[in-house]
């Protein structure tokens, strides 16, 4: 029995056809996404590096309604893997939404240029919110580009090279959307500082379209992980009073020696005794013999599994969920904090949003110093493989991430008590500034730097499991909320 919308094999045109296979163009593929990347990355930080104080000086916003407004853009970030892995193709995903990228940036230019109405702006600012969120796709889209299933270790060692080169195209587009973007911004103005970064997404458009050809692999969407979620739920629901099998081989599952799931594209996971209510919906009964096949009625062991991998995850995405509204305030308030003080370098003015990269350089010093330093140390004291463990790494994540919090509080304790011992001085740009350096915000990015590397464990858990995306950027989501939430309690700066 297959459920509704998902079939055994991966395709590449029609759904019965295997995946295609054109290694010869996967170099070609790999380069036009990764240059892709960059551009868009680039343009998207141009964009929301700053975005707070555009909202606060152009759009005359509060401190706090411009915060706010900024947690709210980001928590529409989810969309696009929801839908690549759901209802479209990788490749049609990303040219959809790289499109709807491309009309927002238009928008939020025209608004700049022609001072239109704030709800203009905002139109297009959720547009680029809506279509900004591809990274998770385009990483997935380029490791379809290589033959991982064969036992070729070259292939699997050519996929991790594409994976750090991703991660580096990334790193690019940030620290240039987020320095010399920013700085555009602060000495040429709005108009220009935003009609650069719609110029640069019309380029990754083209770049990503340009290579069409050369990408030879297409993983086919595997229908929507909340639907089959509800269809586990369900299932097990109307199952109450059926006695669940001690042997896990009666559990329905697809047949073939093909190692691949009712879902498309997935292989079969193997049955685990955690949650075992949840087996009764994969229980077939007489009844179930006797009616068409349903999977609000009869659902797989692999489905079975995707739902107890997601309620085995819940708890790190909790802390996730922590981690991520800490770190939201590096676009919102750090920066809003930072316009207040003295921003001088002789004759040179830093804008703060410029800072926010220091945290980028951190996590690409603190990574190889946990790869060739820690970890060895780790190893010899805990015998363990990895040095820590990934629950433990987090740990170590969020102590960091303490004492990150603690310092950017420190500073602020500090700012208020040389405002009230010395009061501000007024900056040749006419602005009011209190006589403390913004570099002392530096510490605090560095150390956010340390936390971050913590963070990737529960990054590389989530990679690492079947669930897929069925709940890909909720903890980002509902961190943007609970941000929110916060903030309306708390006085304006």
């Amino acid at each position: 029995m297959e459920a509704v919308g998902v079939e055994s094999k991966g395709s590449h045109g029609d759904a019965a056809d295997p995946v295609s296979k054109k290694d010869h163009r996967t170099s070609w593929g790999c380069a036009f996404i990764l240059v892709n990347n960059c551009f868009q990355s680039a343009a998207y930080f141009g964009l929301s590096t700053n975005l707070v104080n555009y909202l606060k000086v152009q759009l005359h916003s509060g401190s706090k309604a411009a915060a706010n407004s900024v947690t709210n853009w980001q928590g529409t970030s989810g969309i696009a893997p929801l839908a690549a892995d759901s209802f479209l193709r990788r490749y049609w995903t990303i040219t959809l939404f790289l499109l709807v990228s491309v009309a927002g940036y238009g928008v939020v230019t025209a608004s700049a240029w022609a001072a239109l109405e704030s709800a203009v702006f905002y139109a297009g600012l959720y547009l680029v919110g809506l279509g900004g969120a591809l990274q998770p796709v385009m990483a997935s889209f380029g490791a379809d580009q290589f033959d991982v299933e064969s036992d070729d270790d070259e292939e699997r060692g050519r996929q991790s090279s594409f994976f750090n080169w991703f991660y580096l195209s990334l790193t690019v587009g940030s620290l240039v959307g987020g320095t010399v973007l920013v700085w555009v911004q602060s000495a040429h103005g709005w108009r220009l500082g935003y009609g650069i970064p719609a110029l640069l997404s019309v380029v990754a458009v083209a770049l990503f379209l340009a290579g069409t050809g050369a990408y030879g692999r297409h993983q086919p969407p595997g229908g929507s992980p909340l639907t089959r979620i509800a269809q586990v739920v369900v299932a097990a629901a109307r199952k109450c009073d059926v006695e669940t099998p001690t042997d896990a081989a009666l559990l329905h599952e697809r047949d073939g020696d093909d190692g691949m799931s009712a879902i498309l594209g997935s292989r079969r996971l193997a049955h685990t005794n955690q949650f075992r209510f949840l087996d009764k919906a994969a229980v077939e009964t007489a009844g179930d013999k006797a009616r068409p096949a349903s999977p609000w009625r009869l659902c797989t062991v692999t489905q079975v599994e995707e739902l107890k991998c997601l309620l085995r995850l819940l708890p790190v995405w909790a802390c996730g969920i922590i981690f991520a509204a800490a770190y939201t305030q590096v676009s919102t308030t750090f920066i809003l904090q930072g316009d207040t003080l003295d921003p001088r370098i002789g004759s040179f003015r830093v804008p703060a949003a410029v800072l926010t990269v220091f945290d980028t350089p951190s996590v690409m010093l603190w990574v190889p110093l946990y790869d060739r330093a820690i970890v060895p140390l780790a190893r010899r004291l805990t015998s363990h493989h990895r040095g820590f463990t990934q629950l433990t790494r987090m740990g170590v994540g969020f102590v960091i991430l303490t004492v990150a919090m603690l310092t950017a509080g420190m500073l602020e304790v500090t700012r208020r008590r040389v405002l009230a011992r010395n009061g501000t001085y007024s900056g040749m740009d006419g602005a009011a500034y209190v006589p403390l350096s913004i570099f002392w915000q530096v510490p605090r990015y560095v150390v956010l730097g340390a936390a971050e590397v913590g963070r990737w464990s529960s990054s590389t858990t989530k990679r690492q499991t079947p669930c897929g995306a069925s709940a890909r950027g909720s903890p980002v989501r509902l961190s943007r909320w609970a941000t929110t939430r916060a903030r309306r309690s708390c006085p304006s700066w």
